[in-house]
């Protein structure tokens, strides 16, 4: 799992702490420590509690809810992000921990408008556009695999309205939220940071080519 704190990936080895029960199942608080930056990482969830090697754990989980740190960490976006998009990620970041289902609606309309405005592809579904901007060949392919993803991730085949009405508020896959920032973040790079890095050092060189065309000139 991504530690929510550090962003590190590690292997999942909790403890439950069981906290009582009720008509939902048994609630417990599932306690991990990362090894990265040894900081707990709390989970209030429910299901059936069961014992292994004396350790309490949830033999099956029907609910979970991020509870420390209030909101997983992200990294920060960088300035040359334009406000419309970094806007509707955030908040996609900010309810991620309450509602991974709004949180992975706002991020499919994000990705949507996104591939509409930078990509130019054809007003559609977002599984036809996804298809659309991954047929131009214009991205990386570890981008366009990634982008695939959020299809298969997503389940659109057995999902279609995902597809078709990006923004409803409906059930997601495991980890599908998560993968659907990260997708943007691999986006926002590409479209936007990259470009304006290699432009700053364009500029910083076509100063110096001046300078030195200034310094022959003089001789």
């Amino acid at each position: 799992m991504k530690c929510p704190h550090c962003l590190e990936s590690f292997h999942d080895f909790y403890e439950v702490i069981p906290v009582g029960n009720d008509a939902s199942g048994d609630w417990g608080i599932i306690s991990r420590k990362c090894p990265s930056c040894e900081r707990v990482v709390l989970v209030l969830g429910t299901g059936k509690i069961g014992s292994i090697g004396g350790r309490h754990v949830l033999e099956f989980i029907k609910d979970e809810r991020l509870i420390y740190p209030r909101v997983p960490s992200r990294v920060p976006l960088s300035k040359e992000v334009p406000v419309e998009f970094a806007q509707a990620y955030r908040e996609a970041c900010t309810v991620l921990a309450d509602s991974p289902k709004a949180s992975a609606a706002l991020s499919r309309r994000c990705l949507q408008h996104l591939l509409r405005v930078k990509a130019g592809v054809k007003p559609s579904n977002l599984a036809d556009e996804i298809q659309e901007v991954m047929d131009s060949g214009t991205l990386p392919p570890y981008i366009a695999e990634s982008i695939d993803d959020v299809r298969n991730i997503g389940n659109f085949a057995a999902q279609p309205m995902k597809s078709e009405r990006t923004g409803e508020v409906i059930d997601v896959e495991s980890g599908e939220a998560d993968w659907n920032l990260d997708v943007l973040e691999a986006l926002f790079n590409f479209y936007f940071i990259q470009p304006a890095i290699i432009k700053k050092k364009r500029e910083i060189l076509n100063l110096r080519l001046k300078e030195i065309d200034k310094k022959g000139t003089k001789k």
